[in-house]
């Protein structure tokens, strides 16, 4: 089993996608604590029946409600960088 930090992930998703489409199993790891795993489906799974035991376990929620269909062309919301920097500090922080 390979570990990939987020980071890493994100700059080479398509690659690391294809080595889970190969069976490979990765663990996800934010600043080196690990966060989440990516495990490739099995064919022929039944998508439905697994999200309804994602949820029975309580590791996914359900949306409460349909993305709207402008949702896409909303405006990104206006933050000022210093605030965004304050976040981030606090959060790192806390490790």
């Amino acid at each position: 089993m390979k570990t990939v930090n987020i980071a890493d992930l994100k700059n080479n998703l398509s690659a690391y996608l294809e080595q889970v489409k190969n069976g490979e199993e990765l663990i996800v790891k934010d600043r080196n604590r690990p966060d989440a795993r990516l495990i490739p489906l099995t064919s022929g799974e039944d998508l439905d029946a697994e999200e309804e035991a994602l949820v029975a376990a309580g590791l996914m929620r359900l949306p409460l409600k349909e993305k709207s269909d402008d949702f896409l062309a909303l405006p990104a919301p206006q933050v000022a960088m210093a605030d965004i920097q304050a976040v981030l500090r606090a959060e790192r922080d806390e490790d």
